[in-house]
């Protein structure tokens, strides 16, 4: 008897690493929208705009079904054509991410909910230095990581997870501020609570971009990163 193929790489016309291409295509759409929401959302808060604001939230619905179809698709191609080593962790790649994708959207989520409730509540708070900060350099991590998950490119992926430092510290000079803030404004305690809180949906953020980058970092090496 002659052995059999591991797997069918031919399936309905359309070979298995094309269908690989497609997956990661979807992804990057996916990510994409949801890096548009997280600055749509901090441009809502800087700017205290409560319709750009209710806008993004109702875009995270967007999200989680792309997120759904995404998964959908990577399960049906695992259970239909079995692949085997590199097809296999390339699928097993995609699912990662689109579960760390969909957290993006949520975080952009609860940045324009503190930027509704912040102008319902009639604040106009000075905006700490620390978060300006952090509202620039996010996005631009969230940016540079779908280029290296683009290009696979693991130069770009060790700098950004070197970066994540500089967050986390910013992140710390946001808790000396807010605590100023509520100190010396009075409209400080509960402006502080928000701008605290969107302080930590970006540091989030930009773990996740870290969290991608050890992923793509274990699949085209074998090197473990995730606990450092």
């Amino acid at each position: 008897m002659e052995p059999q193929p591991a797997f069918d790489r031919q399936v309905g016309g359309q070979d298995l690493p094309r269908q690989i291409v497609g997956l990661k295509r979807q992804l990057i759409k996916e990510a994409s929208y949801a890096v548009a929401m997280i600055e749509q959302a901090l441009d809502a808060l800087l700017r205290l705009d409560r319709p750009q604001a209710k806008a993004v939230r109702k875009q995270d619905d967007v999200i989680d079904r792309q997120e759904m179809e995404i998964e959908e698709a990577c399960l049906d191609l695992l259970l239909m054509q079995h692949p085997v080593a590199s097809d296999f962790q390339a699928v097993l790649f995609v699912m990662r991410v689109n579960t760390q994708v969909e957290r993006v959207g949520d975080h952009a989520s609860s940045i324009a909910k503190c930027a509704s409730r912040m102008v319902k509540a009639g604040l106009e708070p000075r905006w700490p230095t620390s978060l300006i900060e952090m509202a620039h350099r996010v996005p631009a991590a969230c940016h540079k990581t779908l280029r290296a998950v683009l290009d696979e490119d693991l130069d770009a992926a060790r700098e950004i997870i070197d970066e994540d430092d500089l967050i986390d510290d910013l992140e710390k000079s946001l808790f000396a501020e807010t605590l100023e803030l509520i100190r010396n404004d009075v409209q400080g305690e509960l402006a502080g609570l928000y701008i605290f809180r969107v302080g930590r949906e970006l540091e989030r953020t930009a773990d996740v971009m870290a969290s991608i980058c050890r992923d793509l970092i274990f699949r085209e090496t074998g090197e473990n990163l995730r606990h450092t």
